[in-house]
């Protein structure tokens, strides 16, 4: 999509709007962006975090992804290590980048923002492999994944608080082009 830029974001600056767009894209409530608001913040102290956003020419942001090398100490992957254990595929918390999260507003997706999005933060991550958390639903979001080579790794996966459980999905690196 030629009209959408997608380029390093200054995720700290931009922090709010990235907030909004997921808020519309995963149904946040006021709540939930005060607590991931300090997630996000949080993460961005941690090495190797990658940010990356999609802007229309006015500088509206319509897209946003980050990421970062696993560490097996940060409470994602202590949640999910039990399930990944479970079916001896724990092997994949190590030497794996992990997309935090990625999200598009729904009016720009099926666009190529989120392939760009992704592809961009994991083709630099000079690591083997990429895992991630999606709803576990039958939904676009989960199509989207498994064209880029995801398959899913262990589900349901139930965080604490989250009332809708999640799949683990991890993929080689690069990803695959569609």
């Amino acid at each position: 999509m030629d009209d959408v830029l997608v380029e390093k974001l200054d995720l700290a600056d931009r922090v709010d709007d990235a907030l909004a767009v997921q808020a519309l894209a995963f149904g946040l409530t006021d709540d939930e962006i005060a607590i991931r608001r300090q997630i996000v913040l949080r993460h961005l102290t941690q090495p190797g975090v990658r940010a990356l956003g999609a802007t229309t020419p006015g500088g509206r942001l319509v897209g946003f992804g980050y990421g970062m090398p696993n560490d097996r100490a940060h409470w994602w992957s202590t949640v999910v290590e039990p399930y990944l254990h479970r079916d001896g595929l724990d092997h994949w918390l190590d030497a794996s980048f992990v997309v935090v999260e990625l999200h598009v507003l729904p009016a720009f997706q099926g666009r190529g923002v989120g392939r760009r999005l992704i592809t961009g933060l994991t083709d630099p991550a000079g690591l083997p492999r990429s895992i991630l958390s999606a709803l576990d639903l039958d939904s676009p979001a989960r199509h989207f994944y498994r064209s880029l080579g995801y398959t899913d790794l262990a589900h349901p996966v139930h965080f604490p608080g989250a009332p809708t459980p999640y799949t683990v999905m991890g993929a080689p690196l690069p990803l695959r082009r569609g």
